[in-house]
C-alpha cells in the first residue's frame, strides 16, 4: 500500500483544527510537514505524512492535559518521550473527567427532582454546584485537580496555613519594592523572586501542566477569591523581570 499524505486543508478538514493552528504549529516547529510533494502531486506543497498525524494526536493529548504549547514541544523532545505513556495519561484523564461530569449529572438530577417538588434550595447548594461547574469547565482538568488535593494531603494543613500566611507579606514587600521604583535585578528583588516561584511550586508540587493552568487562571481573572488580580498584575509583571534578571525560570512560562 503507498504511503498516505494530507495537505494542510485536507488534515485541518479530517481533524477539526484549523489551517492556521496547523501553520503556527509548523512554525514554532512543534509540527512539521515531513513529506514534500513529487510530480505525482503538482510542485509547491509540503504534505503530512502519517508519522505526522501520530504526532498530532500526542501534541492534543498533552494540551488537553494542560502542557503549554512549550512544555508540549519540550516533552516530545526528550529522550525517555514514549508516546504509549501519553495515551494512558490522556486515556486516565477521561476517565476522570467523565467521572466528574457523572458526579455533576447527579447533582444537577437532584436538583432538578427538587425543584420539581417545588422543595426549597438552599444557597449551598446552589454554591456548591457552581463551584463543581467552574473547576470543570475552567483551568484546571479533572486530573490536576485530583493532583491538587494529592499535594495538599502531602503536604498537611500546618505547611498549607504556612505558605498562605506567607504570600500577603512577600506581595507587600515585592509592591513596596516596585513603588519604590527599585531595579528589578537588584538582588534583594531576585531573591523575592526565588521565594515567589518557591510557594508557586509548593502549590503545583513543580508540575507544569498546573503551574501553566495557574498562570492562565490570573491571566484571564480580574478577581480571584476578593483579590483584585487586575491591579496587581504590575506586580506580576515585575516579579517576572526580577526572575528573568537571576536567570530563573517562572512556573508555567
Amino acid at each position: 500500500m503507498p504511503p498516505r499524505y494530507w495537505k494542510v486543508g485536507d488534515l485541518a478538514k479530517r481533524t477539526g483544527l484549523t489551517v492556521r493552528t496547523l501553520h503556527h504549529y509548523d512554525a514554532i516547529g512543534l509540527l512539521c510537514p515531513s513529506g514534500r510533494t513529487g510530480s505525482s502531486h503538482g510542485a509547491g506543497h509540503r504534505l503530512y505524512t502519517a508519522s505526522d498525524v501520530a504526532r498530532l494526536q500526542q501534541i492534543m493529548s498533552l494540551k488537553s492535559l494542560g502542557f503549554s504549547l512549550e512544555q508540549v514541544r519540550d516533552y516530545l523532545a526528550r529522550g525517555d518521550f514514549d508516546p504509549r505513556e501519553i495515551v494512558r495519561l490522556h486515556q486516565e484523564w477521561v476517565h476522570r473527567q467523565a467521572n466528574d461530569l457523572k458526579r455533576l449529572a447527579d447533582r444537577l438530577s437532584a436538583l432538578a427532582d427538587a425543584l420539581d417538588r417545588a422543595d426549597v434550595v438552599s444557597a449551598d447548594t446552589f454554591l456548591t454546584m457552581i463551584s463543581e461547574m467552574t473547576m470543570i469547565e475552567k483551568y484546571y482538568t479533572p486530573e490536576q485537580l485530583e493532583q491538587l488535593q494529592a499535594r495538599k494531603d502531602q503536604v498537611g494543613e500546618e505547611r498549607i496555613q504556612e505558605v498562605e500566611a506567607a504570600w500577603p507579606r512577600l506581595m507587600a514587600a515585592v509592591q513596596a519594592e516596585l513603588d519604590a521604583g527599585t531595579d528589578p535585578a537588584d538582588p534583594k528583588i531576585q531573591e523575592y523572586a526565588r521565594q515567589w516561584i518557591g510557594l508557586i511550586n509548593e502549590f503545583t508540587g513543580g508540575n507544569p501542566g498546573i503551574a501553566g493552568s495557574l498562570k492562565t487562571m490570573y491571566q484571564n481573572e480580574d478577581h480571584i477569591h476578593s483579590m483584585d488580580v487586575a491591579a496587581m498584575r504590575p506586580m506580576f509583571e515585575y516579579i517576572g523581570k526580577a526572575a528573568t534578571a537571576a536567570g530563573l525560570r517562572m512556573p508555567g512560562a
